[in-house]
């Protein structure tokens, strides 16, 4: 039986992880209306799609106290369409995104951000580069 999008998609789990963590009772009905609460996508997806909104941020760091890792953006980066697209695809962890600031909540995603110097516009085209060299390594 094939699984569905829906039964691959990590914000049910994350959200049932941040609940535990603050004691608070991981039921169904509660995962279902905190999904459009907490994330700024509500679609189900595969690969993705983490991107907590302010609600969500606030409720991981003061209620489950779960710890996040800043990294300042540069100055000179403009946070456009194509840079939310790399984010949403790259991120692998749940992450916030303020005016001059990503939070995170992976310590390998934060090292990753850190080594690019916040920036957000190299790391896309890195990872966008890596990934079609794995393409065309595998189809060779």
């Amino acid at each position: 039986m094939k699984k569905s999008i829906e039964s691959l998609d990590r914000k049910d789990s994350y959200t049932r992880v941040f609940l535990k963590a603050a004691d608070k009772n991981p039921d169904p009905e509660t995962i279902k209306r905190l999904r459009s609460i907490w994330w700024f996508s509500t679609r189900p997806k595969s690969v993705g799609g983490l991107r907590l909104t302010d609600q969500g941020l606030e409720f991981v760091e003061v209620q489950a106290d779960i710890k996040t890792y800043a990294i300042e953006l540069p100055r000179e980066l403009t946070i456009g369409p194509q840079i939310l697209i790399w984010l949403d695809q790259f991120i692998d962890c749940p992450w916030h995104l303020e005016k001059r600031t990503i939070k995170v909540l992976a310590e390998r995603t934060a090292f990753e951000l850190y080594m690019f110097s916040g920036d957000i516009k190299k790391l896309g085209i890195a990872k966008t580069l890596s990934k079609h060299l794995n393409q065309e390594s595998s189809t060779s």
